[in-house]
């Protein structure tokens, strides 16, 4: 016999486990096409270009899986009205969003 919680775990254990397969799997995707683009044909500047960014955006969703990871987690605990753990999640999002905030502001501040 399951109980609620343990039900509701098992839940939120099934959408992290799908996100990040799927994520990785189309992160990766993104980057075998990228740089296959890329290297096919190397004079056509137009072709190794696309590739590349193509890649770019694989690399920028491996980044974005572990904040999209806390998102859902956030979510999930709103949804279950799970507030202790709510309050956590959004924490660590923001920790999250201020350093990429601090370091974007850093970055443009002071060039090199």
């Amino acid at each position: 016999m399951m109980t609620p919680f343990r039900s509701q775990s098992r839940t939120l254990e099934e959408l992290l486990a799908g996100l990040l397969r799927y994520g990785t799997w189309f992160a990766s995707a993104a980057i075998g096409v990228g740089m296959a683009g890329a290297i096919l044909d190397p004079r056509l500047g137009a072709l190794h270009l696309a590739g590349m960014r193509i890649a770019t955006v694989g690399v920028i969703l491996f980044i974005l899986l572990p904040s999209t990871r806390v998102l859902l987690m956030l979510t999930v605990f709103l949804r279950d009205r799970d507030y202790p753990l709510a309050m956590i999640a959004a924490l660590v999002l923001a920790i999250i969003v201020l350093g990429f905030v601090v370091g974007t502001y850093t970055m443009t501040v002071m060039p090199d």
